[in-house]
Parts: C-alpha cells; sequence; structure tokens
C-alpha cells in the first residue's frame, strides 16, 4: 500500500509538466519582449542619471573621484558610461528569459497551470518596479500584478502604497497648511531639522560605539569610501528609532529625537522637504501595520545598521531575531532596504558629507575619551 501511494504521488507531480511547458513558453514570449520594451525605454533615464551623478561627484570631489589620484580614472568611468549602458540593457534583456522560465516553477508549486500565466503578467510590474528603483523613479508600476501565489496574502502584509497615501489624507483631514502669519511663525526652519538630523547621527554613533555596534575601523573604511555604515547605515538607525517612537506615541507626523513633532503643519516649505516629508510617513505606516514586537524591532536595527551583511547582523548580540514569519521576515527586510536608499539620496544632498565629517570627528573624539577613561589600549585596540 505504501508503494502504490508513491506511485500515485510521482503521477501527479508529472502530469504537472505539461501546464508547466506551457506556462514557460508563454513566459519567454512575453516577458521577453515586455522587458526588452521597459529596458530600451529606460536606457536614456540610466544614461542621463549616470551622466549626472558622476559629474557631481567629479564637480564635489566624493564618490570615485574622492582621491586625486584617483581622478584620471574616475573620469574614465564618464567616458565609459554608455557602454555600462549597454551592457545593463543586455543583461535586462536575457533577465526576461529568466522571468520566463520562472513561471514554470511557479505553476509547479502552486499546482495550477494558471498561477504560473498569473505571473507572466505579474512578472512585468516586478520587473518595471525593480527598475523604478534602481533609477529613484516614482514607487510602482503601471503594468498589472496579480496575485500568483495563494498565500500570497498574511496579517503582516504591508499596506500598499495607495492604501497608504488614503490613510494619511485621512489623518490629514480638518488640517490645513500654515497659511496665517500665527501658523507660519510656528512653522519649523529648514536649518533646525537638519541640525536635529545631524546631532543624532552623531549621538547615536557614539552610543553604538559604546554598544561596540561599530568601530574606529569602520570610520576609517568611510573615510576612504570602503564602507557606507556611518553616512547610510547610522542614518537609517536614526530615522528607524524616529518611527518607531512617533509609533509608539501616535503622532501624526515623525517625533525627532529631541522631541520636536515634525507634522504637515509644521514643516518646512520647499522641495526638499516635500520629498523629505511624505516617504518618512509612509515608510512610518508601512513600519506599523507589521506589528513588530521586541525582539523583531532590535533585528530591525541591525539589518538597517549593517545593510543586510550577514556576518555584521550575527556577531552583534543585541537579543534581535529575525521573524519566524519567512513574509514578515521579507517585508521588514525590504523597508530596510528602502530605507537605506532613502538615506543614500540625503547623503547625496550638498554639504552632507561636510557634516559626516563632522560627525564621525564627533564619534572619534567619544572613542578617545572612553579610550582615556580606560586606560588609553582600547583606541589602539580597536584600530
Amino acid at each position: 500500500m505504501q508503494f502504490e501511494s508513491v506511485k500515485v504521488r510521482t503521477v501527479l507531480l508529472v502530469s504537472q509538466i505539461p501546464g508547466c511547458i506551457l506556462a514557460a513558453i508563454l513566459g519567454i514570449l512575453v516577458d521577453v519582449h515586455v522587458i526588452t520594451v521597459i529596458v530600451l525605454l529606460k536606457a536614456p533615464l540610466m544614461l542621463l542619471k549616470g551622466w549626472h551623478r558622476l559629474i557631481q561627484d567629479l564637480i564635489g570631489r566624493e564618490g570615485p573621484f574622492l582621491e586625486t589620484v584617483c581622478v584620471p580614472f574616475a573620469a574614465l568611468w564618464i567616458l565609459l558610461w554608455p557602454i555600462m549602458v549597454l551592457l545593463a540593457i543586455a543583461a535586462g534583456i536575457i533577465s526576461g528569459l529568466g522571468f520566463g522560465c520562472y513561471a514554470a516553477v511557479v505553476a509547479y508549486q502552486e499546482n495550477s497551470t494558471k498561477r504560473g500565466l498569473l505571473y507572466v503578467i505579474a512578472s512585468a510590474s516586478i520587473f518595471d518596479e525593480y527598475t523604478n528603483d534602481l533609477l529613484y523613479l516614482r514607487e510602482g508600476s503601471c503594468f498589472p500584478r496579480p496575485r500568483y501565489r495563494k498565500g500570497a496574502v498574511s496579517g503582516s502584509s504591508l499596506l500598499p502604497v495607495k492604501g497608504l497615501h488614503g490613510r494619511l489624507e485621512a489623518a490629514y483631514i480638518g488640517e490645513t497648511l500654515a497659511t496665517s502669519p500665527a501658523d507660519k511663525a510656528n512653522t519649523l526652519k529648514a536649518a533646525t531639522i537638519w541640525d536635529n538630523f545631524f546631532k543624532t547621527f552623531g549621538d547615536i554613533g557614539k552610543e553604538l560605539l559604546i554598544m561596540e555596534a561599530i568601530g574606529i575601523p569602520d570610520l576609517d573604511a568611510w573615510a576612504d569610501s570602503k564602507s557606507k555604515i556611518v553616512n547610510i547605515g547610522i542614518p537609517a538607525y536614526a530615522f528607524l528609532e524616529c518611527f518607531l517612537r512617533s509609533i509608539k506615541h501616535g503622532s501624526h507626523g515623525v517625533i525627532l529625537r529631541d522631541n520636536v513633532e515634525l507634522t504637515r503643519l509644521n514643516r518646512p516649505e520647499g522641495r526638499i522637504f516635500d520629498w523629505l516629508y511624505e516617504p518618512m510617513c509612509i515608510m512610518k505606516e508601512q513600519i506599523m501595520s507589521l506589528k513588530l514586537d521586541e525582539s523583531d524591532e532590535t533585528y530591525f536595527y541591525k539589518h538597517c545598521l549593517y545593510g543586510g551583511d550577514a556576518e555584521r547582523i550575527k556577531s552583534w548580540r543585541n537579543g534581535g531575531t529575525p521573524p519566524s514569519d519567512e513574509i514578515k521576515r521579507a517585508q521588514l527586510e525590504g523597508i530596510s532596504r528602502r530605507l537605506q536608499g532613502f538615506c543614500l539620496t540625503l547623503s547625496r544632498l550638498p554639504t552632507s558629507r561636510r557634516r559626516f565629517c563632522e560627525v564621525v570627528k564627533a564619534i572619534e573624539q567619544e572613542a578617545k575619551n572612553c579610550s582615556n577613561l580606560s586606560g588609553g589600549d582600547d583606541l589602539e585596540a580597536a584600530r
């Protein structure tokens, strides 16, 4: 009897093969052509944005242009950038084959040819969203994204961005922009916000140094442009702390570390804060929808700080463990990556590197103070 049941199971699996082959063939035919169109349409944007970023780095002496000796080689990147774009186009077109073939995997796993075909439709949206994130374009996609997994819905699922916009608008009902002289007098100054941000980065950097989550080598690596813990990890950690504090206090906006509440009413006017404020509120709402416990939060902090570096995450024993729910963990890590991308853009704003240099000096001074109190050996040991 046991042999017969195994035999039946084998027949059932083999019976899925025709549907898988059909899903793969249609996937390749559709995805290769659709993804090729997406890649060709976005290639000029990649070319222009890449040149713009490289020229900005050249003028500001940042990134690959940080050291004088590297300028000739880095300048070569500007000339060779079109070749890199062509390689990216080729890689994108080839990836269409992978997306198409994966439709067979979905059809087999879900035991449904229909689910495989739904993945063929959704894969265009997945690729489009990925390229939008890569090129810092508007979030989302113009392509439909049907649900192709039966178990895709989870109690810890993220709120869709459209739903978040609706919730944010609902939170703002009854609020009006600061137009009267009294309201404008209460508007926070941009300089106050920036000063608060970088002061927070410095304070958190010192705390992380004391907790041995970061060390002097991380500061040295940042100075050599070999590490992003200082200009991305620490700010991501700081913003996460800000979001969690705001959630616990039930704030409609975000509460900064000195208990100043930044809301739609009192935020500074200007393009930068238009860009800055809404993504912060959206990420806060997404984090709130996950309903994190204390262990999830401490793991979230580690992932934000180390940018997903598995060895560093494992080495810092702060009590945080990954969520047991794989979907929840993927969503948490996805928000972490988005937060790091947000901080990467923030680090490219004018004067940011100079301000981060001040943050590093403050952290190094804290390390020296700790070294003096402990006898002077800790700093050398840290190096």
